[in-house]
């Protein structure tokens, strides 16, 4: 058996406490069913939520699918994050404009948008749905959902 690299991965959203965490938990869980290597976390451009558990609905929605992110705590993005992680993976373009503007000179992460992975939906953001009903939800889990499993395979054909 060959060894294989370790590739470290931050999803990032404004808040880190709906899409971002979400995204991290479906990363988890496509990584560990096809024998990914991986760190995982996400942040928040914003400091709003730190320390805070998600929202009860994203906890909801990911327990639905069989993952647990009741443990999980916002935090904020920080420039060490930058060097800490291979891939910084914005949920839409403010954000991944905000982390452009954050992300020190040299720093050695790829910055992408989540959907960007997945083939015909370049350029779309997942849909934030903190203001809305559940449903959206369970839309924001399906959009991660893909996102995840189309960037875990790009990392693993890279290895």
């Amino acid at each position: 058996m060959t060894e294989t690299s370790h590739s470290a991965i931050l999803f990032v959203c404004l808040g880190n406490i709906c899409r971002s965490p979400l995204a991290e938990a479906a990363f988890r869980q496509e990584a560990e069913r096809i024998g990914l290597d991986v760190t995982v976390d996400s942040a928040g451009t914003g400091d709003w939520h730190v320390g805070e558990p998600p929202d009860p609905r994203a906890i909801a929605v990911a327990r639905a699918n069989g993952v647990d992110i009741a443990g999980y705590r916002g935090r904020q993005v920080a420039p060490a994050d930058f060097e800490r992680f291979d891939h910084v993976v914005a949920l839409d373009l403010a954000n991944l404009a905000r982390l452009r503007a954050l992300r020190p000179d040299g720093s050695r992460a790829a910055l992408s948008l989540l959907l960007d992975h997945v083939p015909g939906r370049a350029g779309e953001p997942v849909a934030d749905p903190y203001y809305g009903a559940q449903e959206g939800f369970d839309t924001t889990w399906a959009d991660v959902t893909a996102g995840a499993r189309a960037l875990a395979r790009r990392i693993a054909e890279a290895e």
